[in-house]
């Protein structure tokens, strides 16, 4: 252990590195740093010791054999959460149908849903977000990503303040993500 520490004191950069003197053997690694760089407090000789990082498992490479019998396996490509948008931030798209669904089991009540068919021509369950809409059938929005964490297979938000779809009333904070103009000042 000494031994390995003593070395990897020698590859340390230029500017921090000890220059050993091979004339006397040392017997330990704090020694050797007494000798060499005449150091004598115990405080400077932890600091340069923890400036590596010492790792008593030694990091190992797969082998030639190894990998020729296929010890790397390919990661799986990871799946988009919104499939149907295609790489795009956001979609145009038609209400079909507006209504509610019921949230999963620890959360209760009402999250309002709309069925939207898109420019693609893909039907999706999007989320209303905030208090009140004015969404109906035929109604042309805006669909975005991001899912509704505690409604099942509803994975698009509609943007609020955009096309047909109005901002919240009312609204104090976070007024940009539900498309509410600032309140005039009394």
């Amino acid at each position: 252990m000494a031994l390995n520490m003593f070395r990897r004191l020698i590859q340390l950069p230029a500017s921090t590195r000890l220059t050993p003197t091979f004339a006397t053997a040392p017997t330990s690694t704090l020694s050797a740093l007494k000798q060499t760089q005449s150091i004598s407090s115990p405080s400077s000789i932890t600091s340069l010791i923890r400036r590596q990082n010492f790792s008593s498992t030694p990091i190992h490479n797969a082998t030639m054999m190894q990998v020729v019998r296929g010890c790397r396996v390919e990661q799986r490509a990871r799946k988009p959460t919104s499939p149907q948008l295609k790489d795009r931030p956001e979609m145009k798209g038609v209400c079909v149908r507006v209504g509610i669904t019921k949230p999963k089991k620890p959360n209760s009540g009402e999250r309002k849903v709309a069925r939207v068919r898109l420019s693609n021509g893909r039907v999706v369950t999007a989320y209303i977000p905030g208090e009140g809409h004015n969404v109906q059938q035929h109604s042309v929005v805006l669909v975005r990503g991001g899912r509704s964490q505690d409604c099942p297979g509803v994975k698009y938000h509609l943007v609020r303040g955009a096309l047909d779809l109005g901002g919240v009333g009312n609204r104090i904070t976070s007024r940009s993500k539900y498309g509410t103009k600032k309140p005039k000042a009394p």
